[in-house]
């Protein structure tokens, strides 16, 4: 696989692992699990830590599902922050494998076709510690690479696909080959996530608080929201993340948005203590975690099913400020017809040049691409630094393409096509007028 990468590419490849010391703290218990439970911020399906560190002779059925995305290497003998970048893939899937018939009734006529609708990278820089998600529109047109049948057999490369149907290819092997294609990075680690997966995820964290600027109502999903704050669990979760119609411009950029302010609240409250100081709740995470695997709502790479991995992982990002937390759009142009969207590599290679030269990023553009959110203030953040630029979001031209220098401090100013927020920013959702 890494034969498809350039050079740039490298920058990126995974670091020897780092082999520290035992945990030394007077609570050891205690910090394993503040920093597990922050990773649960960027990936949902990273909470497998936390069961896995308590329960740990169940974890054992992790390995039994793991999917192969590539090589793995060997686990240092001791738990210790990892070393140097991680990049992780989250896919959201439409499977109707093992989903309620009430909730989905369309699930009833199901193809079997499983596709990767909601496809995020998640960046974990290298000392000093950041964590970048970006975000791929499913109706953008890419190459899809020749991936294995995961039933047997190949399937060959395809010049000019939505990102969406690479799942339905060659499952999650091929979502990692498509976006590794696509941007040059090299993806070490992976997972899916199923509707009931979501559904039972949210329930045990204890739901995401959300923000609407108006009232909401689609017939599409069955979301049907007052303006206000609302905390979401269960299905309405789900519904609020997959929701198009009735916000925005109705588009799936306009929803990317939307699933950015589930998950920058989803890190507030996470680390605001709701969840980390609640020794039962942590519990429960971790064995709905653990069920979801079983019941194969929760897929995982097999990089990623070893609970000693995941501790490593999670403690790369246990003191990341809210200002470093960082979700983006991959930029997109529509493509003739308006039904389809296009990458922008010249604006892309902006943002993954950055990364991979690990300099703090700053979005420049607006918050939604499809008008999704709109900002309304700014979070609270005990681990905040000051910012020497006072740059504030959405004050480059949207239309530049041009490659912005970077500040003072080294971060890098994002062209306008890239749109996002970071976790300090807390936004509402803007409802389709």
């Amino acid at each position: 696989m890494s034969a498809r990468h350039d050079a740039k590419a490298t920058k990126f490849r995974r670091q020897p692992v780092a082999r520290h010391g035992a945990l030394t703290s007077p609570h050891p218990l205690r910090q394993v699990f503040t920093i597990l439970a922050a990773i649960v911020a960027v990936a949902l399906v990273s909470t497998v830590a936390i069961g896995g560190f308590y329960v740990w002779d169940a974890a054992r059925s992790l390995d039994e599902n793991g999917v192969t995305i590539g090589d793995d290497a060997p686990l240092p003998p001791h738990i210790g922050e990892i070393e140097g970048g991680v990049n992780m893939l989250i896919v959201g899937t439409d499977s109707c494998e093992g989903q309620d018939l009430k909730l989905f009734p369309r699930c009833a006529h199901d193809d079997g076709g499983e596709r990767n609708d909601v496809t995020m990278l998640v960046h974990i820089s290298d000392a000093p510690r950041r964590v970048t998600v970006v975000s791929f529109p499913r109706d953008m047109i890419v190459p899809i690479p020749a991936c294995e049948n995961p039933d047997g057999g190949s399937y060959p490369a395809l010049s000019a696909q939505m990102i969406n149907t690479s799942y339905s290819y060659g499952g999650l092997s091929c979502s990692v080959a498509t976006v590794e294609e696509l941007t040059g990075v090299d993806i070490q680690f992976a997972g899916a996530i199923r509707w009931t997966g979501v559904i039972n995820m949210s329930d045990a964290i204890g739901g995401v608080d959300v923000c609407l600027s108006g009232d909401i109502k689609d017939s599409h999903t069955g979301l049907d929201l007052a303006a206000g704050e609302h905390t979401l669990v269960g299905a309405e979760a789900l519904q609020f993340l997959r929701i198009r119609h009735g916000i925005g411009d109705g588009s799936d950029l306009g929803r990317i948005s939307n699933q950015q302010q589930f998950m920058s609240s989803l890190v507030r409250k996470l680390q605001s203590g709701e969840v980390l100081s609640n020794y039962p709740a942590l519990l429960n995470l971790a064995n709905t975690a653990l069920r979801q695997v079983n019941e194969k709502q929760l897929i995982l790479s097999e990089s990623l099913t070893n609970p000693q991995r995941m501790v490593q992982i999670a403690m790369a990002v246990a003191d990341v400020p809210y200002k470093d937390i960082v979700f983006v759009q991959y930029p997109t142009v529509y493509a003739p017809g308006g039904a389809r969207v296009l990458p922008v590599t010249s604006a892309a290679d902006v943002l993954f040049t950055a990364l991979s030269e690990n300099k703090p990023i700053r979005v420049t553009g607006a918050a939604s691409g499809g008008n999704g959110v709109e900002v309304v203030g700014e979070a609270g953040d005990p681990n905040a630094t000051p910012d020497p630029t006072g740059t504030p979001t959405g004050t480059a031209d949207p239309d530049s393409t041009a490659t912005p220098p970077a500040t003072a401090d080294g971060t890098v100013d994002l062209p306008g096509e890239i749109t996002g927020q970071s976790a300090n920013e807390v936004t509402c959702t803007v409802a389709q007028r």
